[in-house]
C-alpha cells in the first residue's frame, strides 16, 4: 500500500535512520579507534532528529492507533523499543556503548523501524477516516518543525 502523505515525513525520517544503520552494519565490526565518531554520530542524529521524531509518535500517532484497540499491543510494544532505544541513545552520548552494542544498536533500530512501517503505518493509514489522516498530518507537521530534517507535507495547489 502507497503510504499515506500525512505520514510521509516520519517516512522520510525513518529512511534517514535506517541510512545510519546501514552505514554501522557495513562497518561492522566496529573498530574501537572509531567508537567514539559512532557514538558522536548517534548522539548527534538523536539531538537533531529521532528524539523530536520519538516524541510526534508518542503524542500523535501512537494514541490515534490506541483508539483501535487491534493496535495497542503493537503500541505498547513500539513504546518499549522506543525506551530500549532511548537508553543506547544515552549510552552513546556519554561514550559508554561497546562496539557489539552499537552493532545491537542499528539491528534494533532497523527492525522497529520497518515495524512502524509494515504493520503500524499500514494499519492505522487503513483504520483511520481520511479527516483524521489529515488532522494527524498538520500536527506531525508541527511537531517536527524542529527537527534539523523534518519534511513537510506538499502544499496543496489553489
Amino acid at each position: 500500500m502507497l503510504r499515506n502523505k500525512n505520514l510521509i515525513p516520519l517516512s522520510r525520517q525513518h529512511q534517514h535512520a535506517l541510512a545510519l544503520c546501514v552505514r554501522i552494519e557495513r562497518a561492522a565490526p566496529i573498530a574501537e579507534s572509531q567508537l567514539a565518531r559512532w557514538q558522536e554520530e548517534m548522539a548527534q542524529k538523536f539531538e537533531e532528529e529521532i528524539k523530536i521524531h520519538f516524541v510526534a509518535e508518542e503524542q500523535i500517532v501512537f494514541p490515534a492507533a490506541r483508539h483501535h484497540g487491534e493496535l495497542s499491543p503493537l503500541v505498547d510494544r513500539l513504546l518499549a523499543e522506543h525506551k530500549l532505544l532511548k537508553t543506547f541513545f544515552t549510552k552513546a552520548e556519554s561514550k559508554q556503548l561497546r562496539a557489539d552494542e552499537i552493532t545491537d544498536f542499528a539491528h534494533k533500530l532497523s527492525e522497529h523501524i520497518r515495524t512502524e512501517e509494515r504493520e503500524l503505518f499500514e494499519r492505522v493509514q487503513y483504520l483511520l477516516p481520511p479527516g483524521e489522516m489529515d488532522r494527524i498530518g498538520s500536527e506531525l507537521n508541527h511537531a517536527l518543525e524542529g527537527s534539523s530534517q523534518s519534511c513537510s507535507l506538499p502544499t496543496p495547489k489553489e
